[in-house]
């Protein structure tokens, strides 16, 4: 590596300064850098001094000598060898300067080595520019860093992230160069900046000795470090992640985000960590594609997912089967042949092929449509539950596919299967900049000012504009100081479709609801990004504001959203105890339906011609169900664990002879009225959860969903008719056989109920309404006799 002698850099510029000596000094020369102590420089570039210029300084006209030394790059250069000198170091890196960028082997050199450069060092000088204060910053300031999320713009850098993970020890500095901390002493904060644990901090490197040691962060959490970092050319976003992995390959700058594709191969090539595949899927553009992501983004809030050892991937499988998610239709001597056929060996090899990436993984394939599958990977989230990722066969190779979380699919028995992924990069695709309009005029009326956004889609006034350029998720922040409460509304635009979401503050009723929106902002993002997105036809979602009288709802209809705000009924009281109910404590019948089957108890009504799903509400009159949103799209706002909202399924069973043939009770059952049987071919009973939370979330809903009925049970089969007397099947009538609620999947069979937490609000509801009503009557007299009076 290439030094700068910081004895010979000083002294020439004295000399500089107090004679016009023309005697050109030697500034730079080559040591290696394990055996020589040297300090290195970390930075935000600006307007720097090049190699060529460092090192012909003395041989320029004195005009263009001094323009480069009035440079901030020449000042930083000189300043950087003073605090050297001062520390007793004889040997100084800085990257501006020290690298002959005119040679594309040497920085291809340099960049392959970078890591380790840092790594050797004895000090690491941090220069933070935009840092005026003596001291180090206290907390997100947006008003200073606006444009590099509320911290100084170092911490927004690709390269900066080897830079501040690599050194053993390292000293900060504002732009005076005052020290402002150390790298030890500020450990605690760095973790809060940045995500990276304080112990990868304290190593200064990132442990690979163990695969599924605690300690060792897995591919993706370490990309998701830089997922919010930005460089100057697009390979570096690449480039710069070469020594966190320990990989190297040739630099080709102009290839684009294929830089980032060949980093993900080469780390492939060299380890066994399935969690390269674990990206957020809301980062995927299109439906189908390529199975590694294009950009350091796509792992953005992958932080907290970890490695699962391969010697207890199969219990971690059988318990999530035993609890049924995933459904799996299979027998236990099935299940017991795939637990045995899961081979360790096979699942930690990986092979680049022409085809794809060769990887042996457990998959899970629909019953009805075997083409698309999800496979389990041995890498688990926050939650604890296993990741899978969606997959559709295309020929001999699987490419990576989007799965709406809202589909609870049955699937037959897993395999161990080979598999070819798509890893193969296809033209980026550009789409042009979508606008979309953004309606909240409506929430100044009662004292709620937009605060700020969070992220950097561009929002003009009252349009906001996606582009395939930018994020394709935006944060705003409204507030109402008096009342103090806030929300967040996060908009979206994924796979070419809007979306929205609403997420309430519950802490800022003790504080200024507007001092710290851009904290608020972010936590909003990170439970919005990491939400799973609903596909529901119900375009409305809602949210009451806890301890206030304030209901916030956002609309949208093609390329608008309206945001509302709306005074409650009454307050919404907080969800208190709760204790264990059962079904009929819960829930009261809103109608009596006509169809009995065993074992669930109740009437059953038909869903013929409306797609009616579990947990739809809405009105239901003269057999008519209006559906007017869904339950589960309230999920993600409420931050409930999601795993309190899992369906329970069970089994249906009867004996029916049909057309001659006894069946099995667990192929076919009938289900009877006064007038009908029905025959259900695989039918499943699948009802919403009674449990705590499941309550609380009733409980938090009471106001706003006050007197509609809500689908509690649906029956789901592969295929029903109807059947007379004998038994024998009947011809469909017009409008019958039309009760799909999923591709293969039929809903004949429902219960609708109404949940006894929202009975108290109906009620609170109506005589809410009457008052209203009362009052405008009395306001309507007083005028009328007012205008009376004037033309008396």
């Amino acid at each position: 590596m290439r030094l700068l002698d910081v004895g010979a850099v000083l002294d020439r510029e004295r000399d500089i300064r107090t004679v016009d000596s023309e005697t050109e000094t030697e500034v730079l020369k080559e040591h290696d850098d394990k055996s020589t102590s040297y300090v290195i420089v970390s930075h935000r570039w600006g307007k720097e001094v090049t190699y060529k210029e460092m090192t012909r300084l003395h041989a320029m006209n004195p005009r263009k000598r001094d323009d480069i030394r009035e440079r901030d790059g020449y000042q930083k250069i000189i300043k950087s060898c003073e605090q050297a000198k001062k520390d007793g170091y004889r040997w100084l890196w800085i990257d501006t300067c020290c690298i002959d960028k005119r040679s594309s082997s040497e920085l291809s050199e340099a960049i392959n080595s970078m890591y380790r450069w840092y790594r050797n060092s004895e000090m690491c000088y941090v220069y933070l520019h935009d840092v005026d204060e003596p001291s180090f910053p206290a907390k997100q300031d947006f008003s200073r860093f606006g444009k590099s999320n509320g911290w100084p713009e170092w911490f927004s850098r690709g390269w900066t992230l080897q830079e501040l993970i690599a050194p053993e020890n390292a000293q900060f500095f504002n732009k005076d160069w005052v020290p402002i901390g150390t790298k030890e002493k500020l450990v605690s904060k760095l973790e809060d900046i940045t995500r990276i644990p304080k112990l990868v901090l304290s190593w200064g490197e990132v442990p690979r000795d163990k695969l599924y040691s605690r300690e060792r962060p897995c591919i993706a959490q370490i990309m998701s470090w830089a997922a919010d970092r930005k460089t100057a050319r697009l390979e570096d976003r690449a480039y710069s992640l070469l020594g966190l992995f320990g990989v190297n390959m040739p630099m080709l700058y102009g290839e684009g985000s294929k830089a980032f594709q060949r980093l993900q191969l080469e780390i492939i090539r060299t380890s066994s960590d399935h969690s390269i595949l674990a990206w957020n899927r809301k980062a995927q553009p299109k439906l189908y594609g390529s199975v590694l992501a294009r950009d350091p983004s796509y792992f953005r809030g992958c932080h907290d997912i970890k490695n699962v050892d391969p010697s207890r991937f199969v219990e971690k499988v059988k318990k999530c089967i035993g609890e049924g998610e995933p459904v799996v239709a299979a027998d236990q001597d099935e299940l017991l042949s795939f637990y045995n056929s899961v081979d360790s060996t096979r699942l930690l090899r990986w092979d680049v092929t022409n085809l794809g990436i060769q990887v042996s993984l457990p998959v899970l394939s629909d019953r009805y449509e075997d083409y698309i599958y999800e496979a389990i990977l041995p890498c688990r989230d926050c939650h604890g539950n296993l990741i899978t990722i969606g997959l559709a066969s295309d020929g001999p190779r699987s490419r990576h596919t989007y799965l709406p979380f809202d589909v609870y699919p049955t699937y037959a028995c897993p395999e161990f299967r080979s598999l070819y992924l798509d890893c193969f990069e296809e033209p980026e695709e550009i789409w042009d900049e979508v606008p979309l309009a953004l309606r909240d005029g409506d929430t100044s009326s009662y004292g709620f000012t937009r605060c700020g956004t969070f992220r950097r889609t561009e929002v003009a006034g009252d349009t906001v504009t996606f582009s395939s350029q930018g994020d394709t998720l935006i944060v705003l922040v409204y507030a109402n100081d008096d009342a103090r409460c806030r929300f967040a509304v996060g908009l979206g635009y994924y796979l070419g479709e809007h979306w929205g979401c609403v997420v309430c503050d519950e802490s800022s009723a003790q504080q200024e609801a507007s001092s710290s929106w851009a904290d608020f902002a972010k936590q909003a993002y990170d439970i919005m990004w990491n939400a799973p997105i609903s596909k529901s036809p119900d375009n409305t979602k809602d949210v009451h504001l806890p301890q206030t009288i304030f209901h916030v709802e956002i609309a949208r209809e093609s390329r608008e959203t309206v945001i509302r705000i709306e005074q409650c009924p009454g307050c919404c009281g907080e969800p208190g105890g709760y204790a264990e109910q059962s079904a009929d404590e819960l829930y009261s019948s809103l109608i009596y339906g006509a169809y009995q089957l065993q074992p669930c108890g109740q009437e059953l009504v038909e869903c013929s011609g409306q797609r009616i799903k579990l947990g739809d509400y809405g009105d239901f009159a003269d057999g008519i169900f209006i559906c007017r949103g869904n339950i589960f799209n309230h999920v993600e706002q409420l931050r409930i664990a999601p795993s309190a909202y899992k369906p329970v399924i069970s089994p249906v069973s009867s004996d029916l002879y049909v057309l001659g043939q006894v069946h099995t009770q667990r192929d076919v059952v009938t289900a009877s009225s006064f007038e009908n049987k029905v025959v259900l071919h695989q039918p499943r009973n699948v009802s919403l959860p009674n449990n705590k939370d499941f309550g609380l979330l009733l409980r938090a809903l009471s106001t706003r969903l006050a007197c509609y009925g809500l689908v509690t049970t649906v029956i789901e089969c592969s295929e029903f008719y109807k059947v007379d007397c004998n038994a024998r099947r009947m011809v469909a009538e017009e409008g019958e056989g039309k009760w799909s609620a999923g591709s293969g999947t039929f809903t004949p069979l429902c219960f609708i109920a109404l949940p006894r937490p929202w009975i108290p609000h109906c009620a609170r509801r109506q005589q809410f309404k009457r008052i209203r009503e009362h009052f405008y009557t009395v306001a309507d007299m007083v005028l009328l006799s007012a205008r009376l009076r004037a033309l008396c």
